[in-house]
């Protein structure tokens, strides 16, 4: 099986494979896009101010042009009349933003409610919880403009226990969020899924929650991209930011055609942050790989026995959790955890493992041709949850990354918040996430592969045997 190619590629540099973000300098400079059913369906991407040619004066630069950088230059332009300049090493939402498996969820990071009552208490909570809803409208409502087409499929999303010990922790997890949050949820049986949803042949029950929404990754980025440039960003692509020095007061952002200064930086990097960007931002962040594949279109009769009468996005219970959805072309995608380094993701064992995920929730599909098939590093945290900070008071320097995987919603947010802070009006924002940096291990993130290596074969153990 072949991946295939998404656009000719002779105006960049090859596709690499093998790009690990904590070992590499930074992510290239002009390499192609991932092979990924995303960029092969969004049609011709839009226009960009290219690369940068010569040193420019700015009054703001935001490194990273996926949905969170290209959301703050949004909400810099059209809340505070700041016109940003954003900087991309390749092209326009290269990395976490086309690689994601278009899933809008009511969530950030990677903890639960009731781990986040733990953490700091149900009043913080319930803010962080209104955080996040908040976060979702301003999502619906940003996607409602003209030049955000991104084939939308609102409805919810299920949460579905793949074994029946998930069932009482499910049923615990959905009481906590009627009761304490006032967010209805529902417990739904397994005939109500196959009936209603979908014949997973996994599924036990399941929790459902009103807010959920899949969406086209490329075009929803692409569509960012038109807006971002309308309201009048300037957004440089094949520009990685080689250096970042502070010099009396100015941030002095080196690429390859010319240094940019900046009063003010956003890092909106995610998963493909360089161990070199800058000081604060270094092993802050543990990069998971993350697997997805496309299969060619179901035929009716295979969609009949599949039941399959839902277009929203579906999570099962599992640690390394199946994100998974039927696409409106009638394919079915399916993504979960690959690879632990960059050297090894082309194994085709790590496919091998995705598909038998999927032959185990939909056995009549075993031998399905897969059209698409790709990986992407994953913007983790070190205590699971995502910042959108100043790190540090002495420098108008801002990051706003560490989603888990749960970036596709909270991102439009996540740089709306960087946008406020950035024009000196974020006093307001005193949850966790806006008030404390990404916590760090310092040079040991790599060393902690060793133990993502055990830790996998644990969870392994634990979500398929004990």
């Amino acid at each position: 099986m072949e991946h295939q190619l998404t656009r000719p590629t002779a105006q960049r540099k090859p596709f690499d494979p093998a790009y690990d973000p904590v070992h590499a300098p930074n992510p290239g400079d002009g390499k192609d896009y991932s092979p990924t059913y995303w960029i092969a369906t969004a049609g011709t991407p839009p226009g960009d101010d290219g690369p940068v040619t010569q040193d420019i004066d700015v009054d703001v630069a935001i490194v990273g042009s996926g949905y969170t950088g290209l959301s703050c230059a949004i909400h810099l332009a059209r809340e505070h009349g700041i016109k940003a300049t954003v900087l991309e090493a390749n092209g326009v939402a290269w990395g976490c933003s086309t690689r994601n498996g278009g899933q809008a969820q009511i969530s950030a990071g990677r903890l639960k409610r009731s781990q986040w009552i733990e953490r700091w208490g149900v009043d913080v909570a319930k803010k962080l919880h209104a955080e996040i809803s908040e976060g979702f409208d301003l999502f619906r409502e940003l996607i409602r403009e003209p030049e955000i087409d991104c084939d939308p499929q609102d409805g919810g999303h299920l949460y579905i226990a793949h074994r029946d010990k998930m069932m009482p922790a499910l049923e615990k997890e959905s009481r906590l969020l009627n009761e304490v949050f006032g967010y209805g949820t529902r417990i739904l049986g397994r005939d109500k899924i196959h009936r209603d949803f979908v014949r997973d042949e996994e599924a036990r029950g399941a929790m459902y929650e009103p807010d959920g929404m899949s969406i086209h990754a490329a075009k929803l980025a692409f569509g960012y991209l038109k807006l971002a440039r309308k309201l009048g960003a300037k957004v440089h692509t094949s520009s990685p930011v080689l250096e970042c020095d502070l010099k009396g007061g100015v941030h002095h952002l080196r690429t390859p055609g010319g240094v940019v200064r900046a009063r003010a930086v956003c890092f909106a990097t995610a998963g493909y942050t360089s161990p070199g960007l800058h000081g604060l931002t270094r092993h802050r962040l543990m990069p998971i790989l993350s697997n997805s594949i496309v299969t060619r279109p179901l035929t009716a009769a295979e969609r009949e026995a599949l039941n399959f009468r839902t277009l929203i996005p579906l999570t099962d219970t599992r640690t390394l959790r199946h994100y998974y959805r039927m696409m409106p072309d009638g394919r079915v995608q399916i993504g979960s955890r690959s690879a632990i380094t960059g050297r090894d993701a082309v194994n085709p064992k790590h496919l091998n493992l995705l598909l038998e995920g999927l032959y185990r929730k939909f056995p009549i599909l075993r031998g399905i041709e897969v059209d698409y098939s790709w990986w992407g590093w994953v913007d983790v945290s070190h205590d699971m949850m995502p910042r959108i900070v100043r790190p540090d008071p002495k420098q108008q320097l801002f990051y706003a990354m560490g989603y888990g995987g749960n970036g596709v919603m909270y991102s439009a947010q996540a740089g709306r918040r960087a946008a406020q802070m950035i024009a000196g009006k974020g006093g307001s924002l005193d949850l966790p996430i806006f008030t404390s940096p990404l916590p760090s291990h310092g040079m040991l993130t790599p060393f902690r592969r060793l133990g993502q290596w055990g830790m996998y074969r644990w969870y392994y153990l634990k979500d398929e045997v004990l």
